[in-house]
């Protein structure tokens, strides 16, 4: 008799089971039912259902198939590491580069609310401007969460012309930041929060994160290289999970800002 092999090759190693188990999550499936979601015939997928449940992770009730309790506990921690594995994998290149402890613990173990992000690349002769898509979208948003650890000449006038489209503003920036707008912007920095939907916060301690910004539109997020060359590539999504972990970000660091009323 074979050597049994271990529940994580058992799972993982075949796509086809794999996709069976996440199938049977949430209500037990007939035959017919689970040929037709994985595009299959029983000669393949008969012996994927015996291996589960040989390993007692699938049980079968009359003609229907479904996860045993131990099934359960297993599949329903699958999703998020799975979808962790994709969004890392989508921009391995990105991820691998950066110095993740510019993420809050808890926002890490969300990584994989953050699918289907597209990188947005600065080319050299553009390398020191905001990228014109995240602009372009900044400009259409109606409600910009936007935090920056460090000073872009732009910035200021670019929140300026927002607000006077009666946008809901709120701008988190570090010592170092509010102290090189006041030097260099300070009466464009006046007129902005000036404005009644217009706030602006000074976070005290500064989180190894260069900027986010997250809007009713998009997510856009720019996270600190390991090295120290810093070339603003930054990762932009659309989609509604994204948009509520970079709310939920912007609210996690706003418990340690301190709202700025005077300049």
């Amino acid at each position: 008799m074979g050597k049994k092999i271990g529940l994580t090759e058992l799972i993982f190693r075949s796509e086809r089971r794999r996709n069976l188990l996440l199938f049977l999550k949430d209500r037990p499936r007939f035959i017919d039912e689970i040929q037709e979601h994985l595009c299959t015939d029983p000669v393949t997928i008969l012996p994927q259902l015996k291996k589960l449940k040989d390993r007692k992770l699938v049980i079968q009730k009359n003609n229907a198939y479904e996860l045993s309790i131990m099934g359960k506990a297993i599949v329903d921690k699958m999703p998020p590491l799975l979808d962790t594995l994709e969004v890392l994998e989508d921009n391995y290149d990105y991820w691998s580069q950066r110095n993740f402890e510019g993420i809050p613990r808890v926002f890490r173990s969300r990584i994989w609310e953050l699918k289907n992000c597209r990188l947005i690349r600065p080319d050299l002769s553009h390398m020191f401007e905001l990228d014109p898509e995240f602009v372009e979208k900044l400009l259409l948003s109606r409600k910009v969460l936007s935090f920056s650890s460090y000073f872009h000449p732009t910035f200021i006038s670019l929140y300026l012309e927002i607000a006077k489209k009666e946008t809901e503003i709120s701008l988190m920036v570090t010592e170092p930041v509010l102290k090189r707008f006041k030097a260099d912007h300070i009466e464009d920095l006046r007129a902005l929060i000036e404005f009644e939907h217009v706030s602006l916060f000074l976070l005290p301690k500064s989180p190894k994160l260069a900027d986010f910004t997250v809007t009713d539109r998009f997510f856009l997020l720019t996270i600190l290289p390991q090295m120290k060359f810093f070339e603003h590539e930054s990762l932009l999504s659309s989609e509604l999970q994204a948009l509520k972990w970079g709310n939920d970000l912007f609210s996690h660091l706003q418990k340690e800002a301190v709202q700025v009323k005077e300049i």
